[in-house]
């Protein structure tokens, strides 16, 4: 299915068949491609660069389709990667975390941190923390292979 041309977002790179391969939804998805193009937020002027995900719901385009800046596309990345460094240790606690240490890290990122921390206002947390490391850890092949090639790309990039 071809990403749409005509609407306020406008792809330069593109990747439509993603639906074949979208995690454990593949082939069943209705997320049908990526692309990273001209940011449909962008002012006369002033051009950004965004990533976006196409949803398809059969019959039309959804509104729920994503668009990120990039920066925040390599921040969720970011984030997924302490996580799942944090879930490999975490099995040394009743519940997955250290209560009375939340924040996992802080991550220095242009000139402040971003924290990485459980989330201790949600009052199911002990049970969701669980259903979170279970769900981890059922998508761990799926993972583990993008954050392989991640890697090969980002050595072959010379980091």
């Amino acid at each position: 299915m071809k990403i749409p041309t005509s609407l306020k977002h406008k792809p330069v790179i593109v990747s439509e068949n993603y639906e074949q391969v979208d995690g454990r939804f593949a082939r069943n998805s209705d997320a049908k491609g990526l692309s990273l193009g001209l940011a449909q937020w962008n002012d006369r002027g002033k051009v950004d660069i965004s990533a976006k995900v196409w949803r398809y719901t059969g019959e039309k385009w959804s509104r729920q389709s994503e668009e990120l800046p990039l920066h925040r596309v390599l921040d969720l990345s970011i984030l997924i990667c302490r996580t799942m460094e944090h879930f490999q240790e975490a099995y040394r606690y009743e519940n997955f975390y250290d209560p009375q240490k939340p924040v996992i890290d802080r991550i220095g990122l242009q000139g402040y941190a971003m924290t990485v921390a459980i989330c201790t206002d949600n009052d199911k947390i002990n049970e969701d923390v669980k259903l979170f490391n279970q769900a981890l850890s059922e998508d761990g092949e799926l993972i583990g292979e993008r954050l392989r090639t991640l890697s090969r790309i980002l050595k072959e990039m010379g980091y």
